[in-house]
C-alpha cells in the first residue's frame, strides 16, 4: 500500500460518517445555502460547459445551483460512469430524462452528446484548506481530469462538500490535482495556491 493511502481511507470513512450523520433537514438547508452562494459567486462566459452531478447517498443536492447556472448561460453536463475506470460527461439539456447509469448514479442516456467541461463541480468525501481532496476511492475524477489535461484543457475544479467534511490535512499523492475552489454551506473558498485561480 502506498504511503497515505491508509490515512486517506481512514479520513474518507470518518468524514462520510459525519456527512451521513446530518439530518435530512440539515442537508436540505445546507445544500440550499451552497446553491445560493454558488449561483452568485461562480462566474463564467456564456456557453461555458459546467459539469455537475445528481446527488447520491448523503451528498449535497446542487440541482437548484445547476438550474441557476443554466439560466446564466452555462451548458450543463453530468458525469456518466462507463465502467470501473472511466467517466465521461454528457450534455444535460433542460427537461432531459435521466437514466440509471450504474454504481448508484443517474445521468443522460447514450444518445446525449459527450462534452469536455470547462468547470467541474466535484463531489468528494473530504478536503483540506489547501484544496486537496479525497474522493470515493475509485479514482474516476482523477482519471477524467488527467485525460482533460492530456488534451491541453485546464478545467476549473470546484469541490462540493459540507463543512463537516473538512480535515486539517489530506495526504496528497503525485497524481492528485488540487481544487481551484471549495463550495460549502459557508461559501465559496478560492484556493489561491491554484495557478488557474490567481
Amino acid at each position: 500500500m502506498q504511503p497515505g493511502v491508509g490515512e486517506k481511507a481512514r479520513l474518507r470513512g470518518e468524514r462520510l460518517a459525519a456527512r451521513d450523520a446530518l439530518t435530512t433537514d440539515e442537508r436540505h438547508v445546507k445544500s440550499l445555502a451552497m446553491c445560493v452562494c454558488g449561483a452568485a459567486r461562480i462566474n463564467f462566459e456564456l456557453g461555458t460547459v459546467v459539469s455537475g452531478f445528481m446527488p447520491i447517498r448523503s451528498e449535497a443536492d446542487i440541482r437548484p445551483l445547476l438550474e441557476s447556472l443554466r439560466r446564466k448561460g452555462a451548458r450543463l453536463a453530468l458525469p456518466v460512469v462507463l465502467d470501473r475506470e472511466t467517466i465521461v460527461f454528457r450534455t444535460f439539456e433542460e427537461g432531459m430524462p435521466l437514466t440509471n447509469t450504474g454504481f448508484g448514479t443517474t445521468g443522460p442516456g447514450q444518445d446525449a452528446q459527450i462534452l469536455d467541461p470547462d468547470i467541474l463541480l466535484v463531489p468528494l468525501s473530504a478536503f483540506d484548506r489547501q484544496g486537496h481532496r479525497i474522493g470515493y476511492g475509485a479514482g474516476h475524477y482523477d482519471r477524467a481530469i488527467a485525460r482533460l489535461h492530456k488534451q491541453g484543457r485546464k478545467p476549473t475544479l470546484i469541490g462540493v462538500a459540507f463543512d463537516c467534511q473538512e480535515v486539517p490535512f489530506v495526504p496528497a499523492e503525485p497524481h492528485d490535482v488540487p481544487l481551484n475552489a471549495i463550495l460549502t454551506e459557508s461559501g465559496l473558498r478560492r484556493i489561491y495556491a491554484a495557478p488557474d485561480e490567481r
